[in-house]
């Protein structure tokens, strides 16, 4: 059975619990501990959900936040939908397939 796999990025909540409440704030924190991003590329990582992420950021992170990963990312799981293969819900083929076929052309000189 195939399981669907899907995660929750809370690091705004983990953020405001330790009162940070914007992007800007955690710049200067992240660069305390050698990660240098952009204003930008932060706001990302705080306002989006990373497809992506290095383990050098989480880390810092969760030193920051006083974390663990599990804290940040909340996973879910689940059995994914069984597809069913039809049955009788096709129309039947008509009796005689054969007339349905078309035949050859017939193309004749001009006269």
């Amino acid at each position: 059975m195939k399981r669907k796999v899907g995660y929750t990025w809370r690091l705004r909540e983990v953020m405001a619990q330790h009162q940070i409440f914007t992007a800007t704030e955690l710049v200067p924190l992240l660069h305390e501990r050698g990660i240098d991003l952009s204003a930008s590329q932060v706001h990302r990582l705080v306002s989006g959900t990373p497809e992506r992420l290095s383990l050098q950021v989480m880390a810092a992170l969760c030193d920051i936040l006083s974390c663990s990963p599990a804290d940040l990312v909340a996973t879910t799981a689940e059995n994914a939908g069984v597809r069913k293969a039809a049955t009788g819900d096709l129309p039947a083929p008509p009796a005689n397939v054969a007339k349905l076929r078309p035949r050859a052309a017939r193309i004749l000189p001009d006269a």
